[in-house]
């Protein structure tokens, strides 16, 4: 099978991380601190081995991420304060952008095969969206999966399954564009795409996958991560 190399990711840092106060006070989410250097910086510095541009969304405390964006190098900072989290692919540049990338969020920390994934993708026919899915994690909530072979017919919070979101998805902003109506609720633009049947849910896992949604969970990080 021949397919082209997915060479763009996109990873949203604009929320204001509310549930990990005192930590977010006076820094945005992605600056809290991981192994010597910050969230947002571990998650970079691990997706420029694999892919050549980095995009990352701004908005709570834009101004000292978007510093220490500049320092990392990335590609480009969009400002989407007070915007939902999927504005970015209807209203930003990317609207036009006609091509797979990668989603991620900017607590995510996470050992994973992109060349799996990028794979993976083709082989699925290339859906206007496909979530990257993971078994549940003691003590991380998460959105459940349920689904016929690949294609989703729901997500809940309430009802379980054996499989929910990563937080990680692939996706074309310019081809969603074409058959969605513009949302900034990436809850709203699944539910459109299950209609159409357009949301997929890939056969690739991370080997090892964490969030850091609150204080708990954040000082839980190390711990799972030294396992």
């Amino acid at each position: 099978m021949t397919y082209k190399k997915i060479n763009h990711a996109f990873i949203m840092a604009a929320g204001r991380g509310a549930r990990l106060m005192p930590l977010t006070k006076k820094i945005p989410k992605g600056l809290v601190k991981f192994r010597q250097t910050s969230l947002i910086a571990r998650g970079i510095r691990r997706l420029k081995k694999y892919i050549k541009f980095i995009h990352i969304s701004v908005g709570y405390k834009g101004p000292i991420l978007a510093k220490h964006l500049i320092e990392e190098k990335v590609s480009s900072i969009i400002n989407t304060d007070t915007k939902g989290n999927s504005w970015w692919i209807f209203n930003s540049i990317f609207k036009s952008f006609d091509s797979p990338i990668y989603v991620l969020t900017c607590d995510n920390v996470t050992n994973i095969n992109f060349k799996k994934i990028e794979k993976d993708y083709y082989k699925k026919g290339q859906p206007l969206c496909m979530l990257i899915p993971t078994k549940p994690v003691k003590g991380l909530k998460g959105d459940y999966i349920f689904r016929k072979k690949n294609l989703i017919s729901s997500l809940s919070r309430a009802k379980k399954s054996e499989i929910y979101c990563t937080g990680i998805q692939v996706l074309n902003p310019k081809r969603i564009n074409k058959k969605i109506t513009p949302t900034e609720d990436f809850n709203i633009l699944w539910k459109k795409l299950i209609k159409i049947k357009q949301l997929y849910v890939s056969d690739v896992m991370p080997r090892k996958w964490y969030t850091v949604d609150d204080v708990e969970n954040y000082k839980n990080l190390k711990k799972f991560f030294d396992k």
